[in-house]
């Protein structure tokens, strides 16, 4: 099978079961719950075998340009919230959760065919620094992006009630979901800037070279540390804590997208 139509199938499949996660939350009762877990596990299969067949294939991991990049983000997001729902029992946040992990995959099928070409990595790539510093940073945004909606459902339950935004986890929990989200990213998103300096010092005999990747993976990193500073040290919860996450995860779209092609340098697309 062409490696692209698995994925188109992955994003249809995701597709799906947002629409299921949805269905269930404007019904009664959880009755659609059990179908979402699985169309979601089912597209959570067919993303791992395509990202592990891509790899045989390419013979080297899906992290070398915006196409596999964005493939393996998507993939990450489901991991991630596929631990947390399993873990703390939050299958309703797959509502909000599986659409980012859908427009993630599916920003990835309309690039040009140019980023979809499976080509060698250049010399710079050929390190096995680059698994590690790419698999630590994208885990750790897709943790962020679960914090991100965790910011937005708390914020939506203060201004509104109602029975279906009573499914939702309680505002304490989302807080909870929040902080946690938070803790996990920040772990992993510093050690893929440690990981990552090592590497462009052996890439480029330099360990920072405040690249617009770099500085702007740097600012995201100081917004995430404000938040846990202000977590932690002032006792800030709730509103002040979910405007952080939110603005965080913006600073982490424009890392991930916006620099590569809006901003020249080592880590972009732009010209």
């Amino acid at each position: 099978m062409n490696l692209h139509n698995l994925f188109y199938i992955t994003t249809i499949v995701y597709f799906f079961t947002a629409i299921f996660y949805f269905i269930n939350l404007i019904s009664q009762g959880n009755k659609f719950i059990k179908f979402a877990r699985i169309v979601v596990l089912l597209g959570f299969l067919l993303h791992t075998v395509g990202l592990v067949l891509w790899t045989i294939k390419a013979q080297h991991a899906p992290f070398s340009n915006m196409y596999e990049s964005s493939v393996f983000f998507s993939w990450a997001i489901v991991l991630v919230y596929l631990i947390l729902s399993y873990t703390y029992k939050w299958d309703i946040l797959g509502t909000f959760v599986i659409p980012l992990a859908f427009l993630a995959i599916g920003s990835a099928s309309v690039l040009p065919d140019d980023y979809k070409a499976i080509q060698p990595l250049v010399p710079a790539l050929r390190s096995s620094w680059l698994e590690i510093h790419v698999i630590s940073c994208m885990l750790g945004y897709a943790a962020f992006a679960v914090s991100f909606i965790a910011g937005i459902l708390f914020l939506l339950k203060e201004k509104r009630t109602g029975k279906n935004l009573d499914k939702l986890p309680s505002q304490e929990a989302l807080d909870t979901i929040n902080y946690k989200s938070v803790t996990l990213g920040f772990i992993l998103l510093t050690g893929g800037i440690i990981t990552g300096a090592i590497w462009a010092n052996f890439a480029w005999g330099t360990y920072w070279s405040w690249d617009p990747k770099e500085t702007w993976s740097l600012i995201t990193w100081l917004v995430y540390a404000i938040y846990l500073h202000a977590r932690l040290m002032r006792g800030w919860q709730g509103r002040k804590i979910a405007w952080i996450s939110i603005v965080g995860f913006l600073a982490v779209l424009f890392t991930y997208w916006g620099v590569n092609f809006l901003l020249s340098g080592l880590h972009s697309y732009a010209q």
